[in-house]
């Protein structure tokens, strides 16, 4: 059965396309199928028709039965009238006459007697035109020609799509989806892509609150999506690792799409879902997230088991990637170094096409990274990413990466290409033509954005440009593994504090992969010292006290608490032993010799005080309010923490609050990681 006649099969437009043969039934079962949704005002005649006998049995010689049903009559008539007054005039008109026709009909049948007089022609005359008329309106309610059924003959019609039908509707809270039967041969899902901003004027939301799927079988059909609210205001602090100590073949978490759903990226290929490897273009304007959400991917990234990481920044060098380098295996923060990973990139690749083939495997899969059968050790994926690619392309060749991109993906790598724009001056077309994913963020123009996001995402609806810098974090995925009715649906990074990625580095040190033989080798041979005397930067020391356990708390609520450890105050359960250094308290313990008694003179200092979870924000705020009376208009963890006996709260908890006054405006983003801009309270309210 053709789709838009099984989504809505009481529309004239159905039975153009339904057909007899198309039910098992015959043809019995098929006129029916067409009669069905026409019969109701002929039953209710039949009814009011046959409850006339009962009803002159009990009112036939009675007065108060025929003052009753008077009465009745006018009420239910007036009702009529009254109910009406929400619909267009004709309905009510034609409503209540039908109403009076029925109602006088009967009292007078219960009365007199159904078969009285010229009752049974009255019903025979009646029951027909009025049901008959009924049928009419239900034709000429569903149009086929589409010219509109409201006094300004509809929506579609006024923004260019006349004659266009909403076969069924599907709505949700803050989304409505509406499926679209273009007129064939005349509309086509190109035609609602360029009236998207007229509808998004005419429905009074943002340009990017409305968007377009066409039907992938159907040139005729589409599906138009609006989403009133902007759900993502609130922000999205980073919830702490997605898949902790898992694969690197596991989803990739890197914030959420306005429907809360996660918003995921894929590096690897997956032979089961036909997905090939990534390579991902990240791009985004001065201020609009781009590197935050580097930064949320990359931590990612050092919480999985069986990746490598390389990784350059030659223009901002240690201020992006400075909480992530000892989990970096090769961090090139210069342009030397840089050439050099480039140059070893080139080399890894055969080493490592080669390898895979040697043990039987056509693309990289988890297994790789585990010990072979021979007892060989086995090869992490690599993850190639460069931040700021703009100055390297500059230096070296607007071509440097387009080999890499066209051979790496079969030798297990991914690379990752950040830039503010992508256009044929900063990189070369083959490359990003190449890389087939793009991470776009808040971009200046529409031709900014079509340089990485895909034709069927700005078709659909994407706007990037329509965020420019006004909103850090708003994003578009169009990936590998991302369905393409995802491309055009924004989402929001996650906001991911400095002291989130360094308990990652800490606590999954001894998790993360080391760089396997194969590619050691042949980075080495192509680049010398280079690779084999690359930096390599010690493990950073976390800000927890002696007598805490240094665990991430991963339920942290979505101010980003990041709990690095359990203080004593929290309200924690006890921790079993687990026979690693926990005192048993079954086992008795031995005698006490008075020799071996020592008095302890507890010191005489007053207990802290830890406030409670709303005094400690209040004071924030004021401490906030303090540094901008005193001229400040940059401040960061750091600044808070100077005053932390006031709150007596850790640093992570610090970093949460920060992040949830730039989810909430007060604060706005810089270049400078982990250093955010005082917005003065006016601007807020303005």
């Amino acid at each position: 059965m053709p789709r838009h006649a099984a989504a809505h099969p009481d529309t004239a437009a159905s039975t153009l396309t339904l057909d007899a043969n198309q039910h098992a039934g015959g043809p019995i079962d098929y006129l029916f199928h067409r009669v069905k949704p026409y019969l109701p005002p002929w039953l209710l005649g039949a009814g009011v028709g046959m409850l006339s006998f009962p009803a002159h049995a009990l009112w036939g010689n009675s007065a108060g039965g025929g003052v009753g049903l008077t009465l009745a009559s006018v009420t239910l008539s007036g009702v009529t009238w009254w109910a009406g007054k929400a619909t267009s005039a004709q309905r009510r008109l034609h409503s209540a006459i039908t109403v009076v026709l029925g109602s006088t009909w009967f009292t007078a049948a219960a009365l007199a007697g159904p078969t009285a007089g010229p009752l049974p022609s009255l019903f025979f005359l009646t029951l027909p035109t009025v049901a008959v008329s009924w049928n009419a309106r239900q034709i000429l309610r569903i149009n086929p020609e589409g010219t509109g059924n409201s006094a300004d003959k509809g929506l579609l019609e006024k923004v260019g799509l006349a004659k266009t039908m909403v076969t069924s509707a599907t709505v949700q809270p803050n989304k409505a989806s509406f499926e679209l039967q273009l007129p064939g041969g005349e509309l086509t899902p190109d035609d609602v892509s360029k009236a998207l901003p007229r509808l998004a004027g005419a429905l009074k939301v943002a340009k990017n609150a409305v968007r377009m799927t066409p039907d992938a079988d159907d040139s005729s059909r589409a599906t138009l999506t609006v989403v009133p609210n902007d759900l993502l205001k609130a922000g999205a602090p980073y919830p702490g690792p997605s898949h902790p100590g898992g694969s690197i073949a596991d989803p990739i978490h890197v914030g959420i799409y306005e429907d809360g759903a996660y918003m995921a990226m894929f590096f690897p290929g997956d032979p089961d879902a036909a997905r090939n490897a990534m390579h991902i273009l990240d791009m985004g304007m001065t201020g609009a997230g781009k590197s935050e959400g580097a930064i949320t991917a990359l931590t990612e990234v050092v919480t999985r088991r069986d990746a490598i990481l390389w990784a350059s920044d030659p223009a901002k060098a240690e201020q992006t990637l400075g909480p992530l380098l000892p989990a970096i295996d090769w961090a090139a923060l210069d342009m030397d170094s840089t050439k050099a990973m480039i140059t070893a990139l080139r080399a890894v690749i055969p080493a490592r096409t080669s390898w895979l083939a040697k043990y039987g495997y056509k693309q990289w899969v988890p297994a790789c990274a585990e010990t072979q059968a021979d007892g060989s050790p086995g090869m992490p994926y690599l993850i190639a990413w460069f931040e700021e690619a703009a100055k390297t392309i500059r230096e070296t060749d607007d071509d440097v990466f387009t080999g890499i991109a066209q051979e790496a993906r079969s030798a297990g790598i991914s690379l990752a290409i950040s830039l503010q724009r992508a256009s044929g001056s900063q990189i070369s077309t083959d490359t990003r033509a190449s890389l087939g994913s793009s991470w776009v963020f808040g971009v200046r123009d529409e031709r900014d954005a079509g340089f990485a996001l895909p034709d069927e995402a700005l078709d659909a609806g994407a706007a990037p440009h329509a965020w420019r810098d006004k909103k850090p974090g708003y994003c578009y995925l169009a990936a590998n593994g991302i369905p393409e009715t995802f491309w055009a649906t924004p989402g929001r990074a996650y906001l991911t504090p400095v002291e989130a990625s360094e308990w990652a580095v800490v606590e999954f040190a001894g998790v993360r992969a080391q760089c396997d033989p194969v590619t050691a080798k042949a980075a080495a041979n192509a680049v010398g010292p280079a690779f084999t005397k690359r930096t390599r930067y010690p493990l950073p020391a976390l800000d927890t006290d002696p007598d805490e356990t240094g665990v991430y708390d991963q339920e942290a609520d979505m101010h980003g608490d990041f709990d690095y450890d359990l203080d004593p105050d929290d309200e924690t359960e006890a921790v079993e032993d687990d026979g690693d250094g926990w005192i048993d308290p079954e086992v008795e313990l031995p005698p006490v010799e008075d020799d071996d008694v020592v008095e302890i003179v507890p010191p005489r200092i007053p207990p802290r005080t830890r406030v409670g979870k709303n005094e400690a924000q209040r004071i924030m705020i004021e401490l906030l309010a303090e540094f901008e009376a005193e001229g400040r208009t940059v401040v960061g963890p750091v600044d808070f923490m100077e005053y932390c006996d006031r709150f007596n709260r850790r640093r992570s908890w610090v970093s949460g609050e920060v992040a949830a006054m730039v989810a909430d405006g007060r604060l706005r983003e810089t270049d400078e990681t982990g250093r955010y801009e005082i917005v003065p309270l006016q601007a807020i309210a303005a």
